[in-house]
């Protein structure tokens, strides 16, 4: 048991990483001056997490069952289809795999940092920020974005897929969030996603950085962690 739990661990921590890599990667190469990709736009960012969900799904959903997010975590406890005494431990794993993937965005991006002189848009890379700060509208949107993704994943569970097509599932899924609904608060809807590459852009060497506002870093946090819990009560209610 233990070793199937250290694989699951890994499995999250994997995922996770891929996630940011790729999902903090399209950011970077969106808002980094001298980027052959900046200023391509909020088109490519939502599609570009969508993409990294989807791969991050298909890279560790042989170890564990890829949550790759906390709020997911908490979701499938609450549903009832995962161990409450799991919980923790993916949680850390994937607050870990956060912070290893921020870091190799830093890295990969590295001489780009220099060239970027706005401080607000490094730490974009990394974490979310508020459209218009309204810490009570933003708690919202990232709980309504994270309802409709818990919810979604849970009904999901209920439908038949084609082998290996559920991450592809998951992926339109987290586009269309970032579309419809991201607007607002960048669509954090995991506070892995947040937490994690807002802890690297506190500590790492980063040129031109600000501050890392953690002032605003409950919303991401919180407000996916209880739009999860709601997703899935609302969820056991349907027969």
């Amino acid at each position: 048991m233990q070793d199937s739990l250290t694989l699951q661990l890994l499995g999250e921590f994997i995922g996770t990483l891929i996630l940011i890599l790729l999902g903090d990667g399209v950011v970077a190469a969106v808002s980094l001056k001298k980027s052959k990709a900046y200023g391509a736009g909020w088109v490519a960012i939502a599609l570009g997490w969508g993409l990294a969900v989807t791969l991050g799904v298909y890279c560790s959903g042989f170890l564990s069952p890829a949550h790759l997010n906390p709020a997911v975590t908490l979701g499938m406890a609450i549903a009832g289809l995962f161990p409450w005494a799991y919980v923790i431990p993916y949680i850390i794993a994937q607050i870990l795999g956060g912070i290893v993937g921020a870091v190799l965005v830093w890295i990969n991006y590295y001489p780009h940092w220099q060239e970027t002189d706005d401080p607000d848009a490094i730490l974009g890379v990394f974490a979310t920020g508020p459209a218009i700060r309204n810490y009570p509208m933003n708690f919202i949107s990232e709980f309504i974005g994270t309802f409709v993704l818990v919810f979604a994943l849970l009904a999901f569970t209920r439908g038949k897929f084609t082998d290996g097509l559920n991450p592809m599932v998951v992926g339109v899924l987290i586009t269309s969030i970032g579309f419809s609904l991201g607007g607002t608060t960048g669509y954090a809807i995991n506070p892995a996603r947040d937490l994690g590459p807002r802890i690297a852009h506190q500590i790492l060497p980063i040129a031109n950085k600000g501050k890392s506002d953690w002032s605003y870093s409950w919303v991401p946090v919180f407000g996916p962690m209880a739009g999860g819990a709601l997703g899935a009560l609302i969820y056991l209610l349907i027969p």
